[in-house]
């Protein structure tokens, strides 16, 4: 661990979802980061392009908590465009990973991150999952460590969504709002907008 190491005992919301995501998928990524921040919960994602990038960006924008979890390690950077981000993630929030310094990134690390995003974290909300993906695997790995799945609906024809629909038809619950997470844990006091 590298950062503010005493993030990792703070209530957290892992946001994930597809690297090659929609405009509206980031920014409603970037939207619930910010709300959900706002509630003092720590943002948890795995620093890829796409919805895990607009959710550590939402968080830091106000100030907010955010945890990064690598597929790689500390010294092998990916992707390489998120170096500004990293960087800055380095030295307001933390970043997590169980693999050697210089381990590259390998596509099976990927998957074995998801464990431990979603193992930190008190709840996941999905904000755009393709049918098959990275982010399906996460909501199963967080459904069999007890933890609560969220997802944001999308139309039956967006390809960017196909996962969310299908999560939610196996038990996820469909959320449009911050206030619909704060709700379903008796624990944290929903502080309004």
């Amino acid at each position: 661990m590298i950062g503010k190491k005493e993030l990792i005992n703070t209530y957290g919301i892992a946001i994930v979802g597809s690297r090659k995501c929609s405009n509206e998928g980031k920014n409603i990524a970037r939207l619930f980061a910010k709300e959900l921040s706002k509630q003092g919960l720590t943002i948890i994602s795995g620093l890829a392009k796409g919805i895990d990038t607009a959710a550590h960006e939402g968080a830091l924008e106000i100030g907010g908590n955010t945890i990064a979890v690598l597929g790689n390690g500390f010294n092998s950077l990916f992707p390489e465009s998120n170096e500004k981000l990293y960087k800055e993630i380095l030295k307001k929030g933390l970043v997590i990973s169980e693999y050697d310094k210089n381990e590259e990134a390998k596509p099976k690390y990927f998957l074995e991150r998801n464990r431990i995003v979603s193992g930190v974290s008190i709840g996941i909300l999905v904000i755009e999952a393709r049918y098959r993906s990275g982010t399906i695997s996460t909501a199963t790995l967080a459904r069999k460590q007890g933890k609560e799945v969220f997802c944001t609906p999308h139309a039956i024809n967006n390809k960017c969504g196909l996962g969310n629909n299908y999560l939610i038809t196996k038990g996820a619950k469909l959320v449009t709002s911050v206030k619909e997470i704060m709700d379903e844990f008796p624990y944290l006091k929903y502080k309004g907008k």
